[in-house]
């Protein structure tokens, strides 16, 4: 696929929407609608060793608007402009866990919905975490709960975990780092 044409329709505080013309590989052309996103890194604040046989990490329950619900995930936010991505991690991790790590592990990272957006979002693990004074944003409306890993499961099982990127954090951990 290559770029015939791009559009800027919209130019928000987080995202814009770019209205792209573009020649598919069958040398067709159509318009495709694409949300531009900085990126964002998100975090799994572990309060024991990885090895545990059940060790405790933090999660957070908020309202989500999009989502019209409260939902469980782990502290992530958008990247600033020109911020790393393991910058961003640990200021989320102080800001929403209420915590700073000694070791934050980059996981991997995925692409939220790549249909219609940009957004890529960096997965970290941190450990050896020590409490400081959380500082939420004015539209964040956040409660920390610390559960264990096998509730953590069970919440993924029935459907209580539903966020796309706490989800995949969590599983990878499962997958690669837990039992390898």
């Amino acid at each position: 696929m290559s770029l015939i044409s791009r559009t800027r329709a919209f130019t928000g505080r987080r995202i814009s929407v770019d209205i792209d013309k573009v020649r598919f590989p069958d040398g067709s052309s159509g318009t495709l609608e694409m949300v531009r996103h900085p990126g964002a890194s998100a975090v799994i604040p572990f309060l024991d060793p990885l090895e545990s046989p059940d060790p405790r990490i933090i999660l957070i329950r908020q309202y989500r608007w999009a989502a019209e619900d409260v939902l469980w995930e782990i502290p992530a936010g958008t990247l600033d402009a020109g911020e790393d991505p393991l910058t961003c991690a640990e200021r989320e991790l102080r800001e929403e866990a209420g915590v700073v790590a000694r070791t934050v592990r980059h996981l991997t990272s995925v692409f939220t919905t790549p249909g219609f957006t940009d957004e890529t979002i960096h997965l970290y693990g941190a450990f050896d975490l020590t409490r400081v004074p959380s500082s939420h944003e004015a539209d964040e409306f956040i409660e920390t709960h610390e559960l264990r890993w096998s509730e953590v499961g069970r919440m993924l099982r029935d459907g209580t975990i539903r966020d796309g990127k706490t989800m995949a954090a969590l599983m990878w951990v499962q997958c690669f780092s837990r039992h390898p």
